[in-house]
C-alpha cells in the first residue's frame, strides 16, 4: 500500500501522505502529485485502502462499513440488519439486528467479523465455520435458543424406530408434561430415555418441564 496515513482512530483521518513523493493531501485513491495510486481498492466513506483486490471489497451504505466477498453475491436485509449471501433472500427466517450481537460459538462480533455467516432455521446468526463444527459434533439445537437448526424430519425418525424396538419397563411407563423447544408448545408424552415426542409438531426436541434436563438425553 502505496501511503502513510495520519489516523488516530476508524474514519478520523482525512489527510494522507505518498509514500513515493511525500506529498500531504487530502484522502483520495490516487496522488495529486505523483499519478501513483495509493491502494487498489478505496473507500473515500470509510477512508479504507487495500491492495488485495482478491478479497472482493466493496462498501454497504446500509450497512455503513466496507465488507468482503464481492457486491452482487450479498444483499443487505433491512430487519437483520447486515448484509448476507444472495442465496438467503426471502429465503430466511429474519430476527432484528441478529448481527449485532456475537457468535454464540465462538463469540466474536458478528456484524463486523470477516468471517462467514449463515442463518439457522430460527432466525438467529453464527459463523459459518462455528456452524459446520457445531453439526460435526453432533449439535442440532441453536445454542440461543434452542430450536432445530435444520430440518430434522429423518433423525425424528430413526428416534421414532429406536423407541418402537426398546420398550421401558413397567414402572417406568408413565407420562411426563414436556415442553417443544421448535414450536413452544406444551403436551404429555410417555416417559422414554431415547426421548419424548411433541404432540403438535411431533419434533423430538424438547424437554421436562420443571427441570434443566433436555429430553433428549443422548446426542442424536
Amino acid at each position: 500500500m502505496k501511503l502513510f496515513a495520519m489516523m488516530l482512530s476508524k474514519y478520523s483521518f482525512s489527510l494522507v501522505i505518498c509514500a513515493i513523493c511525500n506529498t500531504e493531501q487530502q484522502v483520495a485513491q490516487v496522488c495529486t502529485n505523483c499519478g501513483v495510486k495509493m491502494g487498489e481498492y478505496f473507500c473515500g466513506i470509510c477512508k479504507f485502502y487495500d491492495d488485495d483486490i482478491s478479497k472482493e471489497q466493496f462498501h454497504c451504505n446500509d450497512c455503513g462499513i466496507c465488507r468482503v466477498g464481492g457486491g452482487t453475491k450479498f444483499f443487505h436485509c433491512q430487519k437483520c440488519g447486515s448484509c448476507y449471501d444472495v442465496t438467503l433472500r426471502d429465503n430466511h427466517a429474519c430476527v432484528e439486528n441478529s448481527t449485532k450481537n456475537h457468535c454464540p460459538i465462538c463469540y466474536e462480533f458478528l456484524f463486523d467479523s470477516i468471517k462467514g455467516a449463515t442463518i439457522m432455521n430460527c432466525g438467529h446468526t453464527m459463523h459459518m465455520d462455528c456452524y459446520k463444527e457445531m453439526i460435526s459434533q453432533n449439535q442440532y439445537r441453536c445454542p440461543i435458543c434452542s430450536k432445530s437448526v435444520c430440518r430434522m424430519s429423518r433423525t425424528w425418525q430413526r428416534l421414532e424406530h429406536e423407541i418402537e424396538a426398546t420398550a421401558m419397563p413397567e414402572e417406568y411407563r408413565y407420562e411426563i408434561p414436556i415442553l417443544c423447544n421448535d414450536c413452544n408448545n406444551t403436551s404429555k408424552a410417555s416417559f422414554h430415555i431415547i426421548g419424548h415426542k411433541c404432540n403438535h409438531c411431533k419434533s423430538y426436541n424438547t424437554r421436562r418441564i420443571g427441570t434443566v434436563t433436555n429430553s433428549l438425553e443422548r446426542q442424536i
